[in-house]
């Protein structure tokens, strides 16, 4: 009997590396993993990084950004990308140009700009440039900070649904708005979905999970629900299983320690 083979469900995550494993490439990686999805990187930038904060960033230059591209581009079928830090413009316009070049779809970018712990991880220049690309992505996912920054409003429970309409009808693309940062003392968490295909807005909601181990958790939503597009999910149930799957992580990383600062979620721990 001939030996068959199928191919893998195949996820790019486009990101910077995090030396301490909480967030970024690593974060991406596990996620993808744990959802079931095989992960393969370009590192747009190395940090020096723990679960204190950032002391240094290293962008990789853009000629080796552009040749990591081409080399699993044009060799690996992917099901879905997820984009995280893209530090400057001309990051920014080489990522543009071959998500173009390759037709690539099911894109998710998290327009990381600053950590958890208040880090700046942008220019400001490169937030003009990265608001450009949202257009040509298939979902935005910004927390309640980084969104309150694009549009230059505040944002509370009260108005995330006309909010993130907002955002999508600005920026031409379906968003994702994450409540995390919103600490309304209820017992529910909620995250609110703008489908730009159909202008409809939908509520997820998990149980809050108090823990200040959550360094990571934007990255980790981004790739889980890139995953879950590669494994064939319309983008709702993608986000709908992406917000279950980080917040039942929060949970299995409540009680663990790494480090000083804010700890990861366990992304196997579920």
């Amino acid at each position: 009997m001939e030996d068959i083979k199928t191919p893998y469900n195949s996820v790019l995550s486009i990101a910077g590396s995090d030396s301490g494993g909480c967030a970024g490439i690593q974060a991406d990686i596990k996620s993808i993993s744990a959802c079931g999805a095989y992960a393969a990187t370009v590192i747009t930038a190395t940090t020096a990084q723990n679960t204190l904060g950032v002391t240094d960033i290293h962008a990789i230059p853009i000629s080796h950004i552009e040749k990591q591209l081409d080399a699993v581009l044009s060799d690996i079928q992917f099901g879905a990308v997820k984009i995280g830090m893209l530090h400057s413009c001309e990051v920014i316009k080489v990522v543009q140009e071959k998500l173009a070049e390759y037709k690539l779809k099911n894109i998710v970018l998290d327009p990381v700009m600053v950590t958890t712990s208040g880090h700046k991880l942008i220019t400001d220049d490169a937030i003009a440039c990265l608001k450009n690309l949202f257009p040509k992505v298939s979902l935005i996912t910004p927390n309640i900070p980084e969104a309150e920054l694009l549009i230059g409003q505040k944002i509370t429970s009260d108005n995330m649904k006309v909010m993130v309409k907002k955002i999508g009808e600005q920026f031409q693309s379906s968003v994702l708005l994450k409540g995390g940062h919103i600490n309304d003392h209820t017992i529910i968490m909620t995250d609110v979905f703008y489908d730009d295909n159909t202008g409809e807005v939908s509520i997820i909601t998990n149980p809050r999970v108090h823990t200040d181990n959550t360094h990571g958790t934007g990255c980790s939503l981004s790739s889980s629900i890139a995953a879950y597009l590669s494994l064939g999910e319309p983008m709702l149930s993608a986000i709908t299983k992406g917000c279950n799957y980080v917040n039942k992580a929060i949970a299995a990383g409540k009680h663990k320690t790494l480090g000083q600062g804010n700890g990861p979620i366990n992304h196997f721990g579920l």
